[in-house]
């Protein structure tokens, strides 16, 4: 299996968001979750990558990182 960046979906409790997003991101979604669910597996749908996509983003950014710890 590819290493993607995005590991095993948490559960938990869900806030409803709707959002628009270009046809092209759309596309990527959908073939992100077709490579993360594997070989002959239903792929994981693009609403469910989102919010993992985005806590990792945030997770990653050193800049956002230390305006949180300042502001705590």
């Amino acid at each position: 299996m590819t290493k993607l960046k995005l590991g095993d979906l948490a559960e938990s409790k869900p806030v409803r968001l709707t959002i628009e997003l270009p046809a092209s991101i759309h596309s990527d979604l959908e073939a992100y979750g077709r490579v993360l669910a594997g070989d002959g597996a239903q792929p994981v749908p693009p609403a469910r990558l989102i919010a993992p996509m985005l806590e990792r983003f945030m997770a990653t950014d050193r800049a956002f990182r230390r305006y949180l710890s300042r502001s705590a």
